[in-house]
């Protein structure tokens, strides 16, 4: 797991093929973007647009995927993202490969808050369990992009 500020992203476009694809998108990102899915050059970069209100943490899912990693960009607004392990959760839901997606019951033991402001972003690998959209004080908007790329 990375978190890190979007100003701060081109030592990681070393990470992965897709990264400097993917933060030059952000980077050119127009904020009247409508809510939806988009490949950015091919279908092994995806970058979903997304708006909605953050939860408490008892309503939000852990998950992980196998296929995709996740970059999730803060655009506007904050929340939180619990993050753990996945050795150290049990699974509520098995994979779905349809999905890419397998769900967990909530940590029992340590987990981390991470706090996705705007202009930051946290990256996320298969073995990162991630409970996105989670509420800081108060339920609140966020606008946020989630690239998923191919690992």
């Amino acid at each position: 797991m990375i978190l890190d500020s979007l100003a701060n992203a081109s030592p990681y476009e070393q990470l992965h093929s897709s990264f400097r694809r993917a933060f030059a998108w952000l980077a050119s990102y127009d904020q009247t973007t409508p809510d939806e899915r988009y490949e950015i050059g091919n279908d092994s970069l995806i970058a979903i647009v997304q708006r909605y209100d953050t939860a408490p943490a008892e309503s939000k899912k852990w998950e992980t995927h196998q296929v995709h990693g996740d970059i999730q960009y803060m655009v506007e607004g904050a929340e939180r993202i619990g993050y753990a392990e996945r050795e150290t959760l049990a699974v509520k839901i098995p994979y779905n490969s349809e999905k890419d997606a397998e769900f967990y019951q909530a940590p029992t033991d340590s987990s981390t808050l991470l706090e996705l402001n705007a202009g930051s972003f946290a990256i996320f690998l298969p073995r990162d369990a991630h409970q996105p959209g989670v509420m800081i004080d108060h339920s609140a908007l966020v606008h946020k992009v989630v690239i998923k790329f191919r690992i």
